[in-house]
């Protein structure tokens, strides 16, 4: 069978006319496909052997299979056969005959029989057309078509297998195709574990789609959908969402999942899966509630999500076809253009600020909207103020309860989108505005005004100021009032002296009493001169006694009104934010004023050793922000604030990325970053740690030049560890691993590109360094670590000015140190270098004498080839090319006597080598051996 058109196709008799010419006919589209069904239905009716009819339609069937390409005629062809099989399927009546049914289904029977006993063919393009047929007969039958048991099981592992094809588009068909077959309520369905497998596994994005538009969503699929949103191909985004608007309810997904849908669909980078968010998910979701806004806020958490929320409000307004429906579904204001203090909740605020937001980024366009939307601004400062002076602060007792901390958060946030509706007040009104501005001072100098808020409020403050220097000296006696406020407090009392008065004031009313008493005697007794007396006496204690209690009085009303400092964390909080917003409002490029000097030294650095870690954070993002003022006062305290876990760890990150893509070459900031990778201080920062660690490794095998930047700041390193003190965390750093890790990264062979040719390699250099390092103070202590770290180094041991000095530098060490581990170390490597000069000339003269001299042994020149040494080891080559040379020049009569030849000390090779040069002569004589027996 070839690939042609049916068209092409000869047969002979009526019957066989009969099929061609359907076939022939179905390959051109205007062609009415159901007459061709009815005439060729007809004819299959009247036989009473279909075998030939079955052969024959098969025959035809086949010269569509083999095309893989999707031409329309091969698609008309395809569509054809399916509406022909679907004919015969007969309605489910329960009153029929098995056997009428059996004749009926005959012909479907048979066509899937040999559909799934093609699905194995060698050729894709069958593959494909038998999986698309089987998708297109199983799509076209009815809802409640019945097909055999056994056929059905078929058919499913049929296409279990096809899922896993080589070839993206038949596993789509056969994906397809299994659209009928799953059972969402079985969790053991094998269907629903191949989409799944399909869903995360597959890298064709077209073979997702196709899962994502047949898996039916059920409890343990409904993640798998949800996670194809963050898919990397923008049309499996684009499909998964319109799979979750049009067959998930909002009530199968969580809050979570409910806010993570609206804020990666609204915020992604693609426009067309925006549009499917805005046209497809919102919509669907507020059909589900009634069209009701504020009820699917509702269900989104508004509280913890303000900013999805709103952005989710933009798109529902952006929908609206005319400024009525925005006023008809949300909020509903009196007649003083205000939602009544008793009414607001959580939705409606919200609803309310992002109405007024959306209408005021409109222009000139909004302005009559919004005159609708928002009151005069000393009308609306009035209403903030009552609501804000209504919040009440929480004692320690009253947090513990989650009802009354639950009411406090929505009192709060309640209050932070009445604060940001003052960015949509008209501020053009003077009288307006600067009463909006008292009212914000005031609130900010309220003690039960939330710290949470305090940052909006001095942001919408400074925002309604025109004059920098007027922002900055306000802000300050805000933070003074509310730092040193001033309080009523009684002058102290000397309380020996008040008893004595007390005592005094006591004695003179018993007097006093006692004189009465006495007078009355004398009037009795008619003594009236001792009782004119008595009379002036009483007189001089009245006198007495009623100074003595104005005193008193006067002592107890004594209090003065002074400002009292206060240290307690919440109102340092409260400053230290205020302070913050105002070094984030004023312009970077005014420089530190006194006033803000003033506040930087007697507020923000003593606070930055408060024991309250939130004052000791709020503290030094303050002192950060300054620093962005003044280069000065970001040197002076670089230290301090290079101490945070936080800013140390993004510092250090900024630096990396800014050296990996070359914008600084700097080997002294490259050895800082080892030291702090190495530092047991960072032990606990798994992200540093693991950034750092990246990044050396990937810097490093970049280029070349970074390679010479890790080598120039090898001893900087190095040294820094030596000198480190006992106090220091860096003496606890092993520096041998430290040494070990230098010279892996900049090992030749490290490099993504090593060059092509190389005159000195990076190790080269890096061992004249070491070397001059230890003839610096050859008794020091670190040279044994120096002398190891040479027996790592790959050493290009070609001759050369970099060869020659390195040799010189060895003899020299040799001649003065004194360490046995060290003399040892150096007289390997001098070995090393020598070693491998003398094996290549003896294996230049090896290959010469070999040519010359067809006696000798069959010597490759893969066994005269010397091997590389590996780190600390000499090369075995040595040996077996001097003997090797040896034997050649010695051919001769004497020839068969074994000449060894002796070796100069210094190149004497290692048991290991020996081994292997003994085992490769053992090989060449059986080599020898081999070749005489069989000449003989």
């Amino acid at each position: 069978m070839g690939r042609g058109k049916i068209s092409n196709i000869n047969m002979s008799g009526d019957s066989d006319l009969e099929i061609e010419e359907a076939f022939r006919r179905a390959q051109k589209a205007h062609n009415n496909k159901a007459k061709l069904v009815a005439s060729l239905k007809n004819r299959y009716n009247k036989l009473e052997d279909k075998t030939e009819f079955h052969e024959e339609f098969i025959r035809c069937l086949k010269y569509a299979m083999i095309i893989y390409t999707r031409e329309p005629a091969v698609e008309n062809v395809i569509d054809f056969v399916t509406k022909f099989a679907a004919s015969f399927e007969t309605p489910v009546n329960e009153d029929a005959e098995e056997e009428e049914e059996e004749d009926e289904n005959e012909f479907l029977n048979f066509l899937f029989s040999f559909l799934l006993e093609s699905h194995g063919a060698n050729s894709h393009a069958v593959r494909f057309r038998v999986c698309q047929l089987v998708n297109k007969l199983l799509g076209s039958l009815s809802e409640n078509a019945q097909i055999d048991d056994g056929l059905c099981d078929r058919i499913h592992e049929a296409m279990l297998i096809r899922v896993t094809d080589k070839y993206p588009n038949v596993r789509i068909q056969a994906a397809l195709a299994m659209a009928r077959l799953q059972d969402p309520s079985n969790s053991d369905c094998p269907t629903i574990k191949a989409y799944v497998l399909l869903l995360e596994n597959d890298s064709n994005p077209e073979v997702r789609r196709a899962v994502l538009s047949c898996i039916a969503p059920s409890v343990s699929t409904l993640t798998k959908i949800y996670k194809r949103t963050r898919d990397v191909k923008e049309k499996v985004r684009k499909l998964a969402y319109q799979v979750l608007a049009e067959k998930v309810h909002i009530r199968a997904l969580s809050i979570a999942q409910r806010v993570s849908l609206l804020h990666e669909g609204l915020s992604d980078s693609a426009d067309s899966v925006k549009e499917v968010v805005k046209t497809h998910l919102l919509p669907a979701w507020l059909r589900l509630v009634q069209g009701d806004v504020l009820q699917l806020l509702h269900k989104l958490d508004v509280e913890n999500c303000a900013e999805t929320a709103v952005t989710t409000l933009h798109a529902i307004f952006s929908m609206a076809t005319s400024p009525d429906d925005l006023l008809q579904n949300g909020v509903r204001l009196d007649e003083r253009k205000l939602i009544p203090v008793d009414s607001l909740t959580c939705e409606n605020v919200l609803y309310w600020r992002a109405l007024c937001e959306f209408v005021k980024s409109k222009g000139n366009e909004g302005e009559e909207l919004l005159e609708q939307l928002l009151p005069e601004a000393a009308i609306f400062a009035e209403y903030l103020y009552s609501y804000l002076r209504s919040i009440t602060g929480l004692s320690e007792e009253q947090k513990a309860d989650m009802t009354q901390l639950e009411m406090a958060m929505t009192q709060e946030f309640v209050g932070q989108q009445l604060i940001l509706l003052v960015g949509c007040l008209d501020s053009s009104e003077e009288g307006g505005r600067k009463r909006m501005v008292a009212v914000l001072q005031e609130i900010l100098v309220m003690p039960n005004t939330p710290t949470s808020l305090i940052g909006l409020l001095v942001e919408k403050l400074i925002g309604l100021l025109r004059d920098e220097t007027q922002k900055i000296r306000m802000v300050a006696e805000i933070i003074s009032d509310v730092r040193e406020p001033i309080l009523p407090i009684s002058a102290p009392v000397d309380e020996n002296e008040k008893r004595r008065k007390q005592v005094r004031l006591a004695e003179v009313r018993v007097q006093i009493m006692e004189a009465k008493q006495t007078l009355e005697e004398c009037i009795s007794c008619q003594d009236f001169s001792r009782a004119a007396v008595l009379k002036d006496s009483i007189s001089q204690l009245e006198e007495l006694k009623n100074q003595l209690t104005l005193e008193a009085s006067q002592s107890a009303d004594n209090i003065k009104e002074q400002r009292v400092e206060k240290s307690d964390p919440e109102t340092l909080l409260k400053c230290l934010t205020m302070c913050a917003e105002l070094f984030k409002q004023i312009n970077i490029k005014r420089g530190i004023c006194p006033t803000m000097n003033a506040l930087i030294e007697s507020l923000i650095l003593p606070s930055v050793s408060n024991p309250n870690p939130a004052v000791r954070n709020m503290a030094v993002i303050c002192l950060g922000t300054a620093a962005l003022h003044s280069k000065d006062l970001a040197n002076t305290h670089l230290v301090l604030l290079l101490q945070i876990c936080e800013l140390r760890t993004e510092t250090a990150e900024g630096l990396a990325k800014l050296m990996y893509c070359g914008r600084i070459l700097s080997p002294k900031l490259l050895s800082r970053l080892v030291l702090l990778w190495y530092n047991p201080v960072t032990e606990d920062d798994q992200r540093l740690r693991h950034c750092l660690g990246v990044f050396l490794q990937l810097y490093a095998r970049a280029s070349r030049t970074n390679q010479e930047c890790v080598e120039e700041s090898f001893l900087p390193t190095m040294r820094t560890l030596f000198n480190a003190p006992v106090t220091s965390p860096l003496s606890e750093v092993d520096a041998s691993n430290v040494a070990e890790l230098f010279v892996e990264l900049t090992r030749p062979s490290a490099l993504v590109q090593p060059a092509a040719v190389q005159a000195v390699s990076v190790h080269d250099s890096l061992a004249v360094r070491i070397c001059n390092e230890i003839l610096r103070d050859i008794s020091a202590p670190e040279v044994r670590l120096y002398c190891k770290t040479l027996s790592w180094l790959e050493i290009n041991t070609e001759p050369g000015p970099a060869n020659s000095e390195l040799q010189l530098l060895l003899k020299d060490i040799l001649q003065e140190v004194k360490d046995k581990y060290c003399t040892r170390v150096i007289e390997k490597l001098c070995n090393q270098l020598n070693g491998d000069r003398c094996s290549k000339s003896g294996s230049n003269q090896d290959t010469t004498l070999l040519t010359l001299d067809e006696n000798t042994a069959e010597v490759t020149k893969e066994e005269i080839k010397p091997k590389r040494a590996k780190r600390g080891q000499k090369k075995a080559s040595t040996a077996k090319n001097g003997k090797l040379a040896n034997k050649a020049e010695l051919s001769s009569d004497e020839g068969d006597e074994e000449n060894v030849p002796e070796a100069p000390p210094s190149v004497r090779p290692s048991r290991r080598a020996k081994i292997a040069a003994l085992d490769k002569t053992k090989q060449d004589l059986t080599a020898l051996m081999n070749q005489e027996a069989n000449g003989s």
